[in-house]
């Protein structure tokens, strides 16, 4: 059986070696570190053992990676749970605070009234840490 073999030229290594030590997700570090161990000869039962993922998950990669380049380890638009809350439901939250700006149930309840979904008081906490966080801000140094 013949072992498949990945060639890499120096800048193929290098995108993926910076993706691996500073990508913004784990899975695309992972991903990256596959495609890394691979170039270096590893067989894939190896890389599955190293990365804790199955063999079958290695070759998936490996065939994205052929097909489509780095930028086919980045995960996909739409994989995951969709929201509950976004930028849709911002101004309704805003409007909600600002009416009742001391107790979260009852802006929860009438969150829930207004949007006609239901969602826990976690999932509203986490939506307003995420409209109080700045996006885009500079920092000068």
């Amino acid at each position: 059986m013949k072992i498949r073999q990945i060639e890499l030229t120096d800048a193929e290594r290098k995108a993926l070696d910076h993706g691996y030590k500073h990508g913004k997700t784990a899975s695309y570090r992972k991903r990256c570190h596959i495609i890394l161990l691979k170039s270096d000869g590893r067989i894939a039962k190896d890389i599955a053992q190293i990365t804790d993922t199955n063999i079958q998950s290695v070759y998936n990669w490996l065939n994205r990676y052929d097909a489509e380049g780095i930028q086919g380890l980045q995960t996909k638009a739409g994989q995951g749970r969709p929201r509950i809350l976004d930028k849709q439901h911002e101004q309704i939250v805003k409007d909600c605070i600002s009416e009742e700006c001391q107790r979260l149930s009852l802006i929860m309840d009438k969150l829930q009234q207004q949007t006609g979904k239901q969602f826990s008081q976690m999932t509203l906490k986490r939506f307003l840490k995420t409209l109080a966080t700045p996006i885009n801000v500079s920092v000068k140094g």
